[in-house]
């Protein structure tokens, strides 16, 4: 049991008179009390994100205060805890405010003297919880940026929706293109949100044989079928206490469906050949390359496990939609192979960051970083444009025109790749394209491209 959140003031005092006088008090001042004879047990009540206070007497049977202050300090030392001395005690309360307590009060005490130590250490509980939550934003933007690279307005969009559904308890439905990086985005809603204690249980429907499926999901007594000789337990129930991703939810038969919108309705699942409702505390990510309102409509997927997995969609852009993100996620993952194999970092030359610019990606992510890593082998960039079925994709270049059409092109994509990079001047531009400057300026003007703003400062000429 857990005190509630909208609980201001937790009242420990074994002297039942004083413990109705002071209780009264902070009632009448607006304030929401809880109060109580022993100090035992509450520490294990109080979560670290209860915005509240503790006011104890010392003198107690049982845990005393400073016993309490102690459990309490374990684990939260930023808690603000008031402790309430009789005269004898004065000496005692002082080594308590070097451990820690926030203040004390020796009895006699005139009420307001409670209500403006009790008022202040609140203000105070508020400002520490702010600041914990400002830094786990941040820690938690950080952790997305590493996780999910790039700075184009769609993946922007993408990392705030994740940082807003990763704390709530909702199902999410997954939308993405085959390498788009779906378990990515699975493992980051987990691990940001109060499950990432519990486990993340992965699993690629389309991977699984019609005959498996549901004994792997739900899981089977023994004598359940035709070899089932003993229990066992499925995904979903192996994931109680935390996430369960469900990738190609698109391939899962009609049956299997029907199972799966009871379960998320519920939140109950009976093993094969049992009878038992086992309760479940978990969390369902689902993923699709597909379009299930399409696949509802022509009857491949259930409507109504449509609109129960459609409340919380995210929509992984694809990386012909990130423009410039290639770039960046390129040479991500490049410096890591680096490292991981043990070998110098290898620099982009504009012709390659024109190549990537170009390049449609039709194996999104997946194949940009295996890419990434025969670049960071010392291998040739050859990137293979066929769609992930196997049929033939766009050609990796489409330039239209005549030769001098096409030459233009080719000398803004090689300029437009280097602009991307960081530049402290038009000099270090012009050295890294191999052109003069004067003539640099021309093509800039050629070509209606600018320094000043690809670089995020204003135009030098140097």
């Amino acid at each position: 049991m857990t005190i509630d959140n909208r609980i201001e003031v937790v009242l420990i005092d074994d002297d039942p008179h004083l413990r109705q006088a002071l209780s009264q008090t902070l009632d009448l001042a607006g304030l929401k009390v809880l109060s109580l004879a022993e100090a035992k047990g509450v520490a294990g009540q109080l979560s670290r994100d209860w915005p509240g206070v503790v006011v104890s007497d010392i003198r107690m049977p049982g845990i005393d205060g400073l016993e309490l202050l102690s459990e309490l300090h374990a684990q939260d030392p930023e808690l603000p805890v008031l402790l309430i001395t009789g005269h004898g005690d004065v000496p005692l309360a002082v080594q308590a405010m070097r451990a820690g307590a926030y203040d004390f009060l020796e009895k006699p005490f005139p009420s307001d003297h409670l209500l403006d130590s009790v008022r202040r250490a609140l203000a105070l509980r508020r400002l520490v919880l702010d600041n914990r939550s400002l830094r786990l934003a941040l820690s938690d933007r950080h952790e997305l940026s590493a996780r999910l690279v790039g700075q184009s307005p769609s993946i922007l969009r993408l990392r705030e929706q994740i940082g807003a559904l990763a704390a709530t308890r909702a199902d999410v439905l997954i939308l993405g293109e085959t390498g788009a990086g779906k378990e990515v985005v699975a493992r980051a809603l987990h691990d940001l949100s109060g499950r990432r204690n519990g486990p993340f249980v992965a699993i690629n429907a389309g991977a699984l044989a019609e005959s498996v499926v549901e004994s792997e999901l739900f899981g089977h007594e023994p004598g359940a079928f035709t070899g089932a000789q003993k229990r066992r337990i499925g995904k979903f129930e192996f994931a109680n206490g935390g996430t369960l991703f469900l990738d190609e939810i698109e391939s899962m038969s009609l049956d299997v469906q029907v199972k799966l919108l009871r379960l998320l309705q519920e939140r109950v699942v009976e093993r094969l050949g049992g009878n038992q409702q086992i309760p479940l505390d978990i969390r369902v990510i689902a993923a699709t390359k597909e379009d299930l309102r399409q696949a509802a409509d022509q009857g491949r997927f259930r409507a109504d496990l449509y609109y129960r997995l459609n409340v919380a969609p995210l929509r992984i852009p694809p990386l012909r939609e990130r423009g410039e993100d290639a770039l960046m996620l390129f040479q991500h993952f490049a410096d890591e192979a680096s490292a991981r194999h043990g070998l110098p970092p290898h620099e982009l030359q504009p012709a390659q960051r024109a190549l990537l610019l170009r390049h449609s990606w039709p194996g999104n992510v997946r194949e940009l970083q295996n890419a990434a890593e025969r670049f960071a082998l010392g291998l040739e960039l050859a990137l293979d444009n066929s769609a992930p079925d196997g049929s033939p994709g766009a050609p990796v270049e489409v330039i239209s025109g005549g030769l001098s059409e096409q030459v233009e092109n080719f000398e803004k994509t090689l300029i437009a790749a280097e602009l991307a990079r960081p530049h402290s001047s038009v000099r270090s531009l012009a050295e890294a394209l191999g052109i003069p400057r004067k003539t640099l300026h021309d093509k800039l003007r050629k070509h209606g491209l600018n320094f000043g703003d690809s670089q995020g400062h204003a135009y030098e000429s140097d």
